[in-house]
Protein backbone atom coordinates (compact mmCIF):
# COMPACT_ATOMS: atom_id res chain seq x y z
CA UNK A 1 0.00 0.00 0.00
CA UNK A 2 0.60 3.76 -0.11
CA UNK A 3 2.92 4.11 3.03
CA UNK A 4 2.32 7.91 4.08
CA UNK A 5 4.92 7.64 6.94
CA UNK A 6 7.47 6.55 4.44
CA UNK A 7 6.73 8.77 1.39
CA UNK A 8 9.60 10.85 1.82
CA UNK A 9 12.01 7.66 2.56
CA UNK A 10 15.01 7.42 0.05
CA UNK A 11 16.92 5.21 -1.21
CA UNK A 12 20.78 3.77 0.67
CA UNK A 13 22.61 6.83 -1.27
CA UNK A 14 19.70 9.20 0.37
CA UNK A 15 18.67 9.90 -3.33
CA UNK A 16 16.42 12.28 -3.35
CA UNK A 17 16.66 13.46 -7.20
CA UNK A 18 13.26 13.87 -8.64
CA UNK A 19 11.87 13.78 -12.20
CA UNK A 20 8.74 15.82 -13.06
CA UNK A 21 6.40 14.22 -15.41
CA UNK A 22 3.07 16.50 -16.95
CA UNK A 23 0.34 15.35 -19.53
CA UNK A 24 -0.81 17.99 -21.84
CA UNK A 25 -4.66 16.96 -22.62
CA UNK A 26 -6.82 18.76 -24.99
CA UNK A 27 -8.21 22.03 -23.72
CA UNK A 28 -5.22 23.03 -22.09
CA UNK A 29 -2.35 25.08 -22.97
CA UNK A 30 1.13 24.86 -23.11
CA UNK A 31 1.61 27.90 -21.13
CA UNK A 32 -0.95 26.25 -18.39
CA UNK A 33 1.20 23.23 -18.22
CA UNK A 34 3.84 24.98 -17.90
CA UNK A 35 3.00 27.16 -15.36
CA UNK A 36 1.48 24.05 -13.15
CA UNK A 37 4.59 22.00 -13.94
CA UNK A 38 6.46 24.68 -11.70
CA UNK A 39 4.43 24.84 -9.03
CA UNK A 40 4.62 21.08 -9.03
CA UNK A 41 8.31 22.00 -8.89
CA UNK A 42 7.66 24.16 -5.81
CA UNK A 43 5.97 21.91 -4.07
CA UNK A 44 8.40 18.99 -4.64
CA UNK A 45 10.96 21.42 -3.21
CA UNK A 46 8.73 22.04 -0.10
CA UNK A 47 9.25 18.59 0.58
CA UNK A 48 12.98 18.23 0.14
CA UNK A 49 13.16 16.79 -3.18
CA UNK A 50 16.01 18.02 -5.82
CA UNK A 51 14.19 18.29 -9.32
CA UNK A 52 16.88 17.41 -11.60
CA UNK A 53 14.41 17.36 -14.66
CA UNK A 54 10.81 17.30 -16.06
CA UNK A 55 9.04 15.98 -19.47
CA UNK A 56 6.05 16.03 -20.68
CA UNK A 57 3.72 14.41 -23.50
CA UNK A 58 0.81 15.32 -25.20
CA UNK A 59 -1.89 12.85 -24.78
CA UNK A 60 -5.71 12.31 -24.90
CA UNK A 61 -6.38 11.70 -21.10
CA UNK A 62 -4.25 10.81 -18.14
CA UNK A 63 -5.85 7.04 -17.98
CA UNK A 64 -3.90 4.42 -18.85
CA UNK A 65 -1.94 2.07 -17.76
CA UNK A 66 1.40 4.26 -17.53
CA UNK A 67 -0.04 7.14 -18.32
CA UNK A 68 2.51 7.96 -20.71
CA UNK A 69 2.76 6.13 -23.82
CA UNK A 70 5.51 3.82 -24.63
CA UNK A 71 8.34 5.86 -26.24
CA UNK A 72 8.00 8.04 -23.15
CA UNK A 73 7.93 6.00 -20.70
CA UNK A 74 10.89 4.25 -22.03
CA UNK A 75 12.64 7.98 -21.77
CA UNK A 76 11.59 8.78 -18.49
CA UNK A 77 13.35 5.26 -17.72
CA UNK A 78 16.76 7.33 -18.91
CA UNK A 79 16.51 9.17 -15.70
CA UNK A 80 15.58 7.04 -12.97
CA UNK A 81 17.64 3.59 -14.69
CA UNK A 82 14.94 1.67 -15.15
CA UNK A 83 14.03 -0.38 -18.45
CA UNK A 84 11.06 1.89 -19.40
CA UNK A 85 9.37 -1.89 -19.56
CA UNK A 86 7.21 -3.04 -17.31
CA UNK A 87 7.94 -6.22 -15.87
CA UNK A 88 5.40 -9.38 -16.54
CA UNK A 89 5.35 -10.45 -13.16
CA UNK A 90 3.67 -7.23 -12.19
CA UNK A 91 0.51 -8.43 -14.06
CA UNK A 92 -0.87 -10.65 -11.38
CA UNK A 93 -3.97 -13.03 -11.55
CA UNK A 94 -7.64 -11.46 -11.22
CA UNK A 95 -9.58 -11.69 -7.95
CA UNK A 96 -12.14 -14.11 -7.43
CA UNK A 97 -14.63 -11.83 -7.56
CA UNK A 98 -13.91 -10.72 -11.39
CA UNK A 99 -13.32 -14.17 -12.10
CA UNK A 100 -16.95 -14.56 -10.75
CA UNK A 101 -18.81 -11.79 -12.75
CA UNK A 102 -16.77 -12.73 -16.28
CA UNK A 103 -14.36 -10.14 -16.61
CA UNK A 104 -11.52 -10.66 -19.42
CA UNK A 105 -8.15 -8.60 -20.14
CA UNK A 106 -10.58 -6.35 -22.69
CA UNK A 107 -12.17 -4.90 -19.72
CA UNK A 108 -8.95 -3.28 -18.84
CA UNK A 109 -8.09 -2.46 -22.27
CA UNK A 110 -9.92 1.32 -22.37
CA UNK A 111 -6.60 2.45 -19.91
CA UNK A 112 -9.09 3.89 -17.62
CA UNK A 113 -8.51 2.70 -14.49
CA UNK A 114 -11.01 4.72 -12.32
CA UNK A 115 -9.14 3.61 -9.63
CA UNK A 116 -9.68 -0.41 -9.82
CA UNK A 117 -7.09 -2.43 -8.45
CA UNK A 118 -8.48 -5.98 -10.09
CA UNK A 119 -5.24 -5.62 -12.31
CA UNK A 120 -1.72 -4.12 -12.33
CA UNK A 121 -0.97 -3.89 -15.96
CA UNK A 122 -1.76 -4.56 -19.66
CA UNK A 123 -1.75 -8.33 -20.95
CA UNK A 124 1.65 -9.40 -21.27
CA UNK A 125 1.52 -9.05 -25.08
CA UNK A 126 0.86 -5.75 -24.91
CA UNK A 127 3.72 -4.43 -22.96
CA UNK A 128 5.95 -3.57 -25.71
CA UNK A 129 3.12 -2.46 -27.68
CA UNK A 130 3.69 1.55 -28.96
CA UNK A 131 0.19 3.08 -28.06
CA UNK A 132 -1.34 5.41 -30.65
CA UNK A 133 -0.53 8.85 -29.25
CA UNK A 134 -0.38 12.42 -30.26
CA UNK A 135 2.61 14.45 -30.69
CA UNK A 136 5.12 14.90 -27.66
CA UNK A 137 7.73 16.88 -26.50
CA UNK A 138 10.93 17.40 -23.76
CA UNK A 139 10.87 20.31 -21.70
CA UNK A 140 14.05 19.14 -19.86
CA UNK A 141 16.30 21.67 -19.05
CA UNK A 142 19.48 19.54 -18.87
CA UNK A 143 20.02 16.25 -20.64
CA UNK A 144 19.40 12.59 -18.91
CA UNK A 145 21.90 11.52 -16.29
CA UNK A 146 24.98 9.44 -17.73
CA UNK A 147 26.29 8.04 -14.39
CA UNK A 148 24.23 6.51 -11.83
CA UNK A 149 25.25 8.93 -9.08
CA UNK A 150 22.62 10.95 -10.68
CA UNK A 151 19.51 9.28 -11.67
CA UNK A 152 16.49 10.29 -10.07
CA UNK A 153 15.11 7.96 -7.37
CA UNK A 154 11.61 9.85 -7.81
CA UNK A 155 9.12 10.17 -10.31
CA UNK A 156 6.35 13.40 -9.29
CA UNK A 157 3.32 13.04 -12.08
CA UNK A 158 1.11 16.24 -12.31
CA UNK A 159 -2.01 14.15 -11.58
CA UNK A 160 -3.61 11.95 -9.87
CA UNK A 161 -2.57 8.30 -10.42
CA UNK A 162 -4.52 5.01 -9.53
CA UNK A 163 -2.86 2.13 -7.94
CA UNK A 164 -2.03 -0.27 -10.91
CA UNK A 165 -0.93 2.83 -12.94
CA UNK A 166 1.75 3.70 -9.74
CA UNK A 167 2.87 0.19 -9.66
CA UNK A 168 2.91 -0.18 -13.69
CA UNK A 169 5.12 3.41 -13.53
CA UNK A 170 7.51 1.79 -10.45
CA UNK A 171 8.08 -1.46 -12.56
CA UNK A 172 9.11 0.62 -15.44
CA UNK A 173 11.18 3.03 -14.02
CA UNK A 174 12.69 1.67 -11.11
CA UNK A 175 11.72 4.67 -9.28
CA UNK A 176 9.31 5.22 -6.48
CA UNK A 177 6.11 7.07 -8.40
CA UNK A 178 4.50 10.15 -6.39
CA UNK A 179 1.54 12.06 -7.77
CA UNK A 180 0.94 15.69 -6.99
CA UNK A 181 -2.19 14.55 -4.61
CA UNK A 182 0.38 12.52 -2.56
CA UNK A 183 2.57 15.39 -2.57
CA UNK A 184 -0.21 17.82 -1.03
CA UNK A 185 -1.13 16.31 1.57
CA UNK A 186 2.34 14.90 2.83
CA UNK A 187 3.10 18.57 2.56
CA UNK A 188 0.41 19.50 4.99
CA UNK A 189 1.14 16.54 6.79
CA UNK A 190 4.10 17.71 7.95
CA UNK A 191 2.84 21.36 8.73
CA UNK A 192 -0.15 20.95 10.51
CA UNK A 193 0.92 21.92 14.19
CA UNK A 194 -2.85 22.06 16.10
CA UNK A 195 -4.60 19.27 16.58
CA UNK A 196 -7.63 20.56 15.02
CA UNK A 197 -5.15 20.38 11.84
CA UNK A 198 -3.69 16.97 12.17
CA UNK A 199 -6.81 15.28 12.28
CA UNK A 200 -7.91 17.09 9.22
CA UNK A 201 -5.31 16.53 7.47
CA UNK A 202 -5.23 12.45 8.93
CA UNK A 203 -8.41 12.24 7.23
CA UNK A 204 -7.33 13.67 4.05
CA UNK A 205 -4.36 11.17 4.50
CA UNK A 206 -6.57 8.11 5.16
CA UNK A 207 -8.94 9.18 2.26
CA UNK A 208 -6.48 9.07 -0.09
CA UNK A 209 -4.68 6.10 1.05
CA UNK A 210 -7.90 3.85 1.11
CA UNK A 211 -8.09 3.17 -2.60
CA UNK A 212 -4.43 2.42 -3.06
CA UNK A 213 -4.26 -0.28 -0.72
CA UNK A 214 -2.38 -3.20 -1.62
CA UNK A 215 -2.93 -7.05 -1.28
CA UNK A 216 -0.29 -8.00 0.94
CA UNK A 217 -1.31 -11.42 1.94
CA UNK A 218 -2.45 -12.59 -1.57
CA UNK A 219 -6.02 -12.90 -2.92
CA UNK A 220 -6.96 -15.91 -0.93
CA UNK A 221 -9.80 -15.36 1.61
CA UNK A 222 -9.32 -15.70 5.16
CA UNK A 223 -10.54 -19.06 6.63
CA UNK A 224 -11.89 -16.89 9.95
CA UNK A 225 -12.60 -13.46 10.93
CA UNK A 226 -10.96 -13.54 14.25
CA UNK A 227 -10.96 -11.02 16.12
CA UNK A 228 -12.05 -7.41 14.61
CA UNK A 229 -13.20 -9.63 11.43
CA UNK A 230 -16.86 -10.53 9.98
CA UNK A 231 -16.50 -13.81 9.32
CA UNK A 232 -14.98 -15.81 7.09
CA UNK A 233 -14.33 -14.85 3.54
CA UNK A 234 -13.40 -11.34 4.56
CA UNK A 235 -9.39 -10.96 2.69
CA UNK A 236 -6.86 -9.00 4.10
CA UNK A 237 -7.07 -6.06 2.30
CA UNK A 238 -10.87 -5.48 2.50
CA UNK A 239 -10.16 -5.81 6.31
CA UNK A 240 -7.52 -3.10 5.93
CA UNK A 241 -10.75 -0.71 4.34
CA UNK A 242 -12.51 -1.58 7.13
CA UNK A 243 -10.20 -0.77 9.54
CA UNK A 244 -9.47 2.90 7.43
CA UNK A 245 -13.10 3.36 7.65
CA UNK A 246 -13.68 2.73 11.79
CA UNK A 247 -10.61 5.02 11.98
CA UNK A 248 -12.06 7.48 9.82
CA UNK A 249 -14.80 7.73 11.64
CA UNK A 250 -13.31 8.01 14.84
CA UNK A 251 -11.19 11.04 13.73
CA UNK A 252 -14.31 12.48 12.71
CA UNK A 253 -15.76 12.12 15.97
CA UNK A 254 -12.95 13.90 17.34
CA UNK A 255 -12.81 16.49 15.24
CA UNK A 256 -16.65 17.55 15.63
CA UNK A 257 -15.86 18.06 19.16
CA UNK A 258 -12.71 20.64 18.73
CA UNK A 259 -14.77 21.82 16.04
CA UNK A 260 -17.72 22.73 18.86
CA UNK A 261 -15.15 24.39 20.70
CA UNK A 262 -14.19 26.53 17.88
CA UNK A 263 -18.14 27.45 17.14
CA UNK A 264 -17.81 29.22 20.88
CA UNK A 265 -15.10 31.13 20.63
CA UNK A 266 -16.33 32.21 16.96
CA UNK A 267 -19.64 33.43 18.41
CA UNK A 268 -17.71 35.44 21.24
CA UNK A 269 -16.10 36.81 18.30
CA UNK A 270 -19.69 37.64 16.66
CA UNK A 271 -19.54 41.12 17.78
CA UNK A 272 -15.99 41.98 16.25
CA UNK A 273 -15.42 43.61 13.33
CA UNK A 274 -13.04 40.91 11.38
CA UNK A 275 -11.38 40.88 8.22
CA UNK A 276 -10.52 37.06 6.93
CA UNK A 277 -6.80 37.26 4.64
CA UNK A 278 -7.81 34.55 1.99
CA UNK A 279 -5.34 33.66 -1.37
CA UNK A 280 -3.17 31.19 -3.01
CA UNK A 281 -0.96 29.96 -1.30
CA UNK A 282 2.54 32.33 -0.90
CA UNK A 283 1.04 34.87 -1.72
CA UNK A 284 1.66 37.14 1.31
CA UNK A 285 -0.71 36.68 3.41
CA UNK A 286 1.29 36.18 6.32
CA UNK A 287 3.65 38.73 5.71
CA UNK A 288 0.66 41.11 5.44
CA UNK A 289 -1.06 39.61 8.67
CA UNK A 290 2.06 40.47 10.64
CA UNK A 291 2.31 43.71 9.27
CA UNK A 292 -1.00 44.39 10.33
CA UNK A 293 -1.20 43.38 13.81
CA UNK A 294 2.54 43.31 14.91
CA UNK A 295 2.37 39.99 15.75
CA UNK A 296 4.96 37.03 15.23
CA UNK A 297 2.91 35.22 13.11
CA UNK A 298 5.11 32.64 10.70
CA UNK A 299 6.82 33.75 7.56
CA UNK A 300 8.46 31.75 5.04
CA UNK A 301 8.75 31.57 1.30
CA UNK A 302 6.93 28.02 0.64
CA UNK A 303 4.26 26.44 0.00
CA UNK A 304 1.49 25.76 2.43
CA UNK A 305 3.71 27.50 5.33
CA UNK A 306 0.20 28.32 7.04
CA UNK A 307 -2.20 25.71 7.99
CA UNK A 308 -3.86 26.65 11.11
CA UNK A 309 -5.87 30.15 11.67
CA UNK A 310 -4.54 32.66 13.52
CA UNK A 311 -6.36 35.52 14.60
CA UNK A 312 -5.15 38.92 15.67
CA UNK A 313 -5.87 42.57 16.70
CA UNK A 314 -5.13 45.19 13.83
CA UNK A 315 -2.73 46.95 15.63
CA UNK A 316 -2.54 49.81 16.63
CA UNK A 317 -5.56 49.11 17.64
CA UNK A 318 -9.23 50.97 16.50
CA UNK A 319 -12.38 51.60 18.05
CA UNK A 320 -14.57 49.44 17.09
CA UNK A 321 -11.99 46.67 17.45
CA UNK A 322 -11.05 45.11 14.00
CA UNK A 323 -9.54 41.26 14.53
CA UNK A 324 -7.63 39.81 11.25
CA UNK A 325 -7.78 36.52 10.43
CA UNK A 326 -4.85 34.37 8.30
CA UNK A 327 -6.05 31.42 6.61
CA UNK A 328 -5.06 28.05 5.07
CA UNK A 329 -3.58 29.14 1.35
CA UNK A 330 -5.18 27.38 -1.69
CA UNK A 331 -3.67 25.62 -4.90
CA UNK A 332 -4.94 24.23 -8.31
CA UNK A 333 -5.88 20.90 -8.35
CA UNK A 334 -6.51 20.79 -3.79
CA UNK A 335 -7.74 17.68 -3.57
CA UNK A 336 -11.41 17.52 -3.01
CA UNK A 337 -10.99 15.46 0.53
CA UNK A 338 -8.34 18.42 2.14
CA UNK A 339 -11.12 21.06 1.03
CA UNK A 340 -13.98 19.10 3.22
CA UNK A 341 -11.32 18.82 5.75
CA UNK A 342 -10.71 22.03 6.02
CA UNK A 343 -14.53 23.57 6.03
CA UNK A 344 -14.17 23.95 9.88
CA UNK A 345 -10.86 26.42 9.36
CA UNK A 346 -12.51 28.16 5.95
CA UNK A 347 -15.29 28.95 8.73
CA UNK A 348 -13.21 32.04 9.21
CA UNK A 349 -13.56 33.16 5.79
CA UNK A 350 -17.60 32.08 6.15
CA UNK A 351 -18.12 34.41 9.09
CA UNK A 352 -15.92 37.45 8.25
CA UNK A 353 -17.40 41.04 7.63
CA UNK A 354 -14.90 41.30 4.92
CA UNK A 355 -12.47 39.56 3.05
CA UNK A 356 -9.02 40.53 1.55
CA UNK A 357 -8.18 38.57 -1.63
CA UNK A 358 -4.67 38.78 -1.36
CA UNK A 359 -2.96 37.90 -4.62
CA UNK A 360 1.01 37.87 -5.59
CA UNK A 361 0.37 40.08 -8.68
CA UNK A 362 4.24 39.74 -9.73
CA UNK A 363 3.07 35.95 -10.70
CA UNK A 364 1.89 36.01 -14.33
CA UNK A 365 -0.26 33.03 -13.37
CA UNK A 366 -1.98 35.46 -10.30
CA UNK A 367 -5.82 35.63 -12.67
CA UNK A 368 -5.90 31.96 -12.68
CA UNK A 369 -4.98 31.88 -8.70
CA UNK A 370 -7.36 34.11 -7.90
CA UNK A 371 -10.30 32.50 -9.51
CA UNK A 372 -9.16 28.99 -7.65
CA UNK A 373 -9.34 30.96 -4.50
CA UNK A 374 -12.94 32.53 -5.23
CA UNK A 375 -13.84 28.87 -6.52
CA UNK A 376 -12.94 27.38 -3.54
CA UNK A 377 -14.57 29.55 -1.29
CA UNK A 378 -17.50 29.35 -3.01
CA UNK A 379 -17.69 25.96 -2.35
CA UNK A 380 -17.57 26.25 1.56
CA UNK A 381 -20.26 29.11 1.30
CA UNK A 382 -18.53 32.38 1.52
CA UNK A 383 -19.04 33.70 -2.09
CA UNK A 384 -21.28 36.01 -0.93
CA UNK A 385 -19.13 38.02 1.53
CA UNK A 386 -18.27 41.08 1.39
CA UNK A 387 -14.51 41.36 -0.44
CA UNK A 388 -11.54 43.56 -1.73
CA UNK A 389 -8.59 42.52 -4.19
CA UNK A 390 -5.46 43.24 -2.46
CA UNK A 391 -2.41 42.96 -5.15
CA UNK A 392 0.69 42.21 -3.40
CA UNK A 393 3.99 42.37 -4.18
CA UNK A 394 3.82 45.42 -6.32
CA UNK A 395 7.48 45.98 -5.36
CA UNK A 396 8.69 43.37 -7.56
CA UNK A 397 7.08 45.04 -10.80
CA UNK A 398 8.24 47.44 -13.51
CA UNK A 399 6.31 50.85 -13.33
CA UNK A 400 4.70 50.34 -16.59
CA UNK A 401 3.38 46.65 -15.82
CA UNK A 402 1.72 48.49 -12.20
CA UNK A 403 0.38 50.67 -14.74
CA UNK A 404 -1.62 48.56 -16.98
CA UNK A 405 -2.73 46.67 -13.77
CA UNK A 406 -4.08 49.42 -11.99
CA UNK A 407 -6.29 50.30 -15.24
CA UNK A 408 -7.31 46.59 -15.29
CA UNK A 409 -8.14 46.24 -11.96
CA UNK A 410 -9.09 49.95 -11.17
CA UNK A 411 -11.09 49.52 -7.74
CA UNK A 412 -8.15 47.15 -6.08
CA UNK A 413 -6.00 47.59 -3.60
CA UNK A 414 -2.33 47.92 -4.12
CA UNK A 415 0.74 47.09 -1.72
CA UNK A 416 3.70 45.77 -1.16
CA UNK A 417 3.56 44.38 2.48
CA UNK A 418 7.14 44.75 3.30
CA UNK A 419 6.27 48.82 2.94
CA UNK A 420 5.44 50.27 6.46
CA UNK A 421 3.60 53.32 4.59
CA UNK A 422 1.66 50.37 2.01
CA UNK A 423 -0.06 48.97 5.21
CA UNK A 424 -0.36 52.42 7.56
CA UNK A 425 -2.50 53.06 4.26
CA UNK A 426 -4.05 49.73 4.03
CA UNK A 427 -4.82 50.12 7.73
CA UNK A 428 -6.74 53.22 7.42
CA UNK A 429 -8.39 52.04 4.37
CA UNK A 430 -10.33 48.68 6.32
CA UNK A 431 -11.37 51.53 9.04
CA UNK A 432 -12.62 53.78 6.71
CA UNK A 433 -14.54 50.82 5.02
CA UNK A 434 -16.21 49.86 7.97
CA UNK A 435 -17.48 53.34 9.11
CA UNK A 436 -19.27 54.05 6.27
CA UNK A 437 -21.63 51.43 7.91
CA UNK A 438 -21.54 52.89 10.72
CA UNK A 439 -24.00 55.09 12.59
CA UNK A 440 -23.69 58.28 15.18
CA UNK A 441 -25.40 57.97 18.86
CA UNK A 442 -25.11 59.70 21.80
CA UNK A 443 -25.71 58.48 25.32
CA UNK A 444 -25.90 59.97 28.47
CA UNK A 445 -24.17 58.08 31.71
CA UNK A 446 -25.19 59.14 35.15
CA UNK A 447 -21.80 59.24 37.71
CA UNK A 448 -23.34 56.41 39.12
CA UNK A 449 -23.59 53.86 36.02
CA UNK A 450 -19.79 55.07 34.66
CA UNK A 451 -19.18 51.08 34.79
CA UNK A 452 -20.57 51.47 31.29
CA UNK A 453 -18.40 53.57 29.90
CA UNK A 454 -15.26 50.80 29.65
CA UNK A 455 -18.25 48.74 27.88
CA UNK A 456 -18.66 51.88 25.69
CA UNK A 457 -15.17 52.50 24.59
CA UNK A 458 -14.22 48.71 23.31
CA UNK A 459 -17.71 48.58 20.96
CA UNK A 460 -17.41 51.99 19.51
CA UNK A 461 -15.22 54.98 18.38
CA UNK A 462 -16.00 58.00 21.44
CA UNK A 463 -16.06 61.05 19.24
CA UNK A 464 -16.32 63.53 21.91
CA UNK A 465 -17.80 63.24 25.80
CA UNK A 466 -19.13 66.24 27.85
CA UNK A 467 -19.20 66.16 31.61
CA UNK A 468 -21.62 68.18 33.55
CA UNK A 469 -23.26 67.84 37.36
CA UNK A 470 -25.61 64.64 36.52
CA UNK A 471 -23.03 62.84 34.17
CA UNK A 472 -20.75 62.34 31.02
CA UNK A 473 -22.38 62.16 27.57
CA UNK A 474 -20.77 60.49 25.30
CA UNK A 475 -21.27 60.95 21.24
CA UNK A 476 -19.97 57.65 19.83
CA UNK A 477 -19.86 55.79 16.42
CA UNK A 478 -20.46 52.28 15.89
CA UNK A 479 -21.91 49.15 14.14
CA UNK A 480 -25.99 49.67 13.95
CA UNK A 481 -26.30 45.99 15.83
CA UNK A 482 -23.56 47.33 18.38
CA UNK A 483 -25.08 50.82 19.19
CA UNK A 484 -28.93 49.16 19.89
CA UNK A 485 -26.88 46.86 21.95
CA UNK A 486 -25.33 49.49 23.49
CA UNK A 487 -28.51 51.60 24.29
CA UNK A 488 -30.09 49.08 26.18
CA UNK A 489 -27.10 48.53 28.15
CA UNK A 490 -27.14 52.07 29.05
CA UNK A 491 -30.93 52.21 29.57
CA UNK A 492 -30.63 49.07 32.04
CA UNK A 493 -27.54 50.99 34.01
CA UNK A 494 -29.61 54.12 34.27
CA UNK A 495 -33.00 53.03 35.33
CA UNK A 496 -32.03 52.32 39.66
CA UNK A 497 -30.60 56.35 39.12
CA UNK A 498 -33.82 58.13 38.01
Amino acid sequence: MVNFRNMHSTDDTGNLNAVLVGILTPGMSQEALHSSLDELGRLVTTLGYKVIGRIWQKRKSERGFTVLGDGKLRELATWTGGTGVIASSVVKKKHKASLKFGSTDSDDDSGDDSHDDRFDGPPAHELDREPETESESDLASNAAPRNASELAAFVVFDCDLSPSQLRNIESASQARALDRTGVIIEIFSRHAKTRAAKLQVEIARLAYVAPRLRETGGDEDRGGGGVGGKGAGETSLELDKRNIRDRIKELKDELSAIADEHDVRRARRDQELTVALVGYTNAGKSSLMRALTGSDVLVADKLFATLDTTVRLLYPESRPRILISDTVGFIKKLPHDLVASFKSTLDEALNASLLLYVVDCSDSTFRSQLEVTQTVLREVGAGDVTSRLVLNKIDRLEPLDLAMLKREFPDAIYLSAIRPNDISDLRIQLIEHFEREMVDEEFHIPYAAKGIIGEIRDRARVLSEDYDERGVTLKVRGQKEQVNRLRSLVKKQSEPHR
